[in-house]
């Protein structure tokens, strides 16, 4: 999925979006390194565990090395269940990020990004708090990009792969549509997940649907509040 804008280039280096992806990266190349028993505690330890930051929240745990639980809320932003979910967190982030980088400015792009994925996974805690599986990935924050590049570049076309059979065949749809699709297919997953007994959703292990929703709907809040609109879109 590519982009396909008609207007000028981007005229700064996306030095944070590089810089997050590198550290994304980095992260994912240690858990590589670590036993099976070695990377579950890594996951237990700084990934969101819904039922921890509920008792944090209750002032019924602490945690060993002295941090607030809610440090989770950040650092599990950098952590990937593996080469699937990374590359396909990467390429979006990769893709969507920039254009935001840009229209922002590094500080309150930064700023923006770690926003929006810490809301993002308070949404799915509101939703699960008392799961013990550990909630981690940068889609969250991903979804808040997303969210801010809908509402900033509706028309932008996306360069997309549909399948057709066994056919891929390649069309431009408008940005609006496509992120649009993704939005309600997020939602509806998470609400078909709280009444019935189905593999995904963060209570089986699988995606955090709610996560997603809520990243993308703060980033469709926040972007405008720290300027999205404060330049035309180029």
């Amino acid at each position: 999925m590519v982009p396909l804008r008609d207007d000028n280039p981007v005229r700064i280096t996306p030095y944070i979006t590089y810089g997050l992806i590198l550290i994304n990266i980095l992260v994912f190349v240690y858990e590589l390194s670590l036993s099976s028993e070695q990377l579950e505690q890594f996951f237990q330890t700084w990934a969101i565990v819904p039922r921890d930051l509920t008792a944090s929240f209750e002032g019924n745990l602490e945690r060993s090395d002295g941090l607030p639980e809610w440090i989770t809320l950040i650092t599990s932003q950098f952590l990937h269940g593996g080469f699937l979910h990374i590359a396909g967190n990467m390429l979006y982030l990769w893709i969507f990020g920039n254009n935001i980088e840009e229209e922002l400015g590094r500080s309150k792009y930064l700023l923006f990004y770690l926003l929006c994925g810490v809301l993002a996974g308070l949404t799915q805690w509101f939703f699960s708090s008392g799961s013990s599986i550990p909630s981690l990935g940068a889609s969250g924050a991903i979804a808040g990009v997303m969210g801010a590049y809908v509402l900033k570049f509706p028309r932008a076309r996306i360069l997309t792969l549909v399948p057709l059979g066994i056919v891929l065949l390649p069309f431009r749809i408008p940005a609006f549509y496509f992120l649009g699709f993704w939005f309600v297919m997020q939602a509806l997953y998470g609400v078909a997940g709280l009444s019935t007994q189905t593999n995904v959703g963060m209570e089986s292990g699988g995606v955090a649907y709610w996560a997603h929703a809520g990243g993308f709907v703060f980033g469709a809040i926040l972007g405008p509040l720290l300027g999205l609109f404060s330049k035309p879109a180029r």
